[in-house]
């Protein structure tokens, strides 16, 4: 056995790492009354410690004073969404007015394509990449059809071109080449859910903008994983979860960026109430006019109660800060990626890119054996692991996701993740 698969070496990457406190704050589910090894924050984050205290808040308020807690004390409802606009902000590297909490993911990518996909005769392609997360698939190839193009011509999907399921700058720039004069808007992941691979949503933007297009990301699995600096960046636009690395709960409201040159744009939209301006909100007047800003796409009351857990997450960022998580997030997935390489290279195939600045803290390992074979080893691997209390995450058709989140696993977690494959690999 290598010092690697050692306790004592795990012990002293815990013992040293600036950030070990925060586990602290955090419920743990468990496995036969202990912690489980948790690395499935890339679906679901855990519940920080913190979140009841907002929520309760909101709750009593609510009790003691009903409607007036809209305008009355503190955190008062009326502006309660603005709480989480600076912290949100320094999160995605954006300036405060050009993001906001609303909605869900993919409501929020539906808005911002009324606004950002205008096709036209001549310009009428949305692209996007192959083995998208099925709900992006749905949401574009639906806006096409809305508006009365075949998607067999006007969706385009890049096809990853490396043998691992990844896709190289190439490739995409190649794409982007071949349909600059018909293409409309982009639409590309921060991180690729199923394989893990980070992109540069600089460069594609700036891709995309010499095409003529305009350029927006999903950013569900690259927000509170990565620094990003959308703003610097030059997105049109941007959407997001915040319920996986941003542990806001289950079905969390969402987040969305709009570019500050885009503030006072005249695009079509949605419009609704809540993104009137709020200078003349309450006069309920007849005419829409937009707030500057990624307020003015909002739609609807923000929801209090949702937004109150993220106030908790975004408390905990600030604190850490996402320098130092990434930091660690490296350190992590690096010890990972190097038990994997020591002893497990027989059984585990790393898909993610092995340059850390291609991934995020997700690794998506296969099972080796074969397409049908592989498969069948993975689901037995992955169930065994369960069985053992540690929780990971798998994705059609042969992936399992591990994800070491900086802000709650140890370098225990993943020494224990290898040392429950060896217990399968040498048991079979």
């Amino acid at each position: 056995m290598t010092e690697l698969f050692n306790d004592h070496h795990a012990s002293a990457l815990d013992a040293a790492d600036p950030l070990r406190h925060f586990r602290d704050e955090f419920h743990l589910p468990l496995h036969d009354g202990a912690p489980q090894a948790y690395f499935v924050g890339n679906s679901l984050g855990l519940q920080p410690k913190g979140a009841r205290a907002h929520v309760e808040e909101v709750l009593d308020k609510w009790a003691r004073e009903a409607v007036e807690g809209h305008f009355t004390g503190n955190a008062q409802w009326m502006p309660y969404h603005e709480l989480v606009r600076d912290p949100l902000a320094r999160v995605v590297g954006a300036q405060p007015q050009e993001v906001v909490a609303m909605n869900s993911l993919t409501a929020n990518l539906h808005f911002m394509l009324v606004s950002f996909y205008r096709p036209t005769r001549e310009r009428p392609v949305l692209l996007m990449e192959a083995g998208a997360f099925p709900s992006d698939r749905y949401a574009l190839e639906s806006q096409v059809r809305f508006h009365g193009f075949d998607p067999a011509e006007a969706l385009v999907e890049v096809a990853p071109d490396n043998a691992d399921g990844t896709f190289s700058m190439a490739a995409i720039e190649r794409a982007i080449a071949e349909h600059g004069p018909r293409l409309a808007t982009i639409v590309w992941p921060g991180v690729q859910y199923r394989t893990g691979q980070a992109f540069d949503l600089k460069e594609i933007a700036r891709l995309g903008h010499a095409a003529g297009a305009v350029v927006g990301f999903d950013l569900a699995h690259a927000v509170g994983n990565l620094p990003l600096r959308l703003h610097d960046a030059d997105a049109d636009f941007a959407v997001w979860c915040h319920y996986k690395y941003m542990n806001a709960g289950p079905g969390a409201v969402a987040g969305c960026f709009v570019h500050e040159r885009h503030a006072r744009t005249e695009r079509p939209r949605f419009a609704g109430w809540w993104g009137n301006d709020a200078s003349v909100r309450f006069r309920m007047g007849p005419q829409f006019s937009a707030t500057p800003g990624a307020d003015g796409w909002q739609l609807s009351n923000p929801p209090i109660l949702g937004l109150a857990p993220l106030r908790a997450s975004l408390e905990q960022f600030d604190r850490a800060t996402l320098p130092a998580l990434r930091t660690k997030s490296e350190a992590l997935t690096g010890y990972l990626e190097a038990l994997i390489d020591a002893e497990l290279r027989d059984v585990l195939q790393v898909l993610t890119p092995r340059e850390p600045a291609r991934r995020g803290c997700q690794l998506s390992l296969r099972v080796i054996g074969g397409r049908e074979r592989g498969r069948e080893r993975g689901r037995e691997l992955f169930d065994f692991l369960a069985s053992r209390g540690v929780q990971g995450d798998w994705r059609e058709p042969d992936v399992i996701r591990i994800a070491p989140v900086p802000l709650y696993n140890r370098f225990a977690d993943v020494l224990r993740f290898a040392r429950t494959v060896k217990e399968w690999r040498d048991g079979r």
